[in-house]
């Protein structure tokens, strides 16, 4: 169960990085749109460390991005 776990996060981290990245936002920028510490998103995208993402904090992401926390979500479970 734990490797589902870390597959499911590892894709909502990869969705959310390319969503940016296709918006041209900076992982300080978007950090500091949702109200965070610089570091934050740079944080959750880097494979050595264990910040996660929130319900709450994917919901802000997507208003800033201009999207659909669903569109972070695989259409099937993992």
């Amino acid at each position: 169960m734990h490797e589902s776990l870390d597959e499911i996060e590892r894709f909502v981290i990869i969705r959310v990085k390319e969503i940016r990245e296709g918006k041209g936002l900076s992982q300080v920028s978007l950090s500091l749109a949702i109200g965070k510490s610089t570091t934050f998103i740079s944080d959750i995208e880097a494979p050595s460390k264990r910040a996660k993402y929130n319900i709450k904090h994917l919901n802000e992401i997507a208003k800033i991005l201009e999207c659909s926390p669903k569109d972070f979500w695989p259409d099937k479970p993992l």
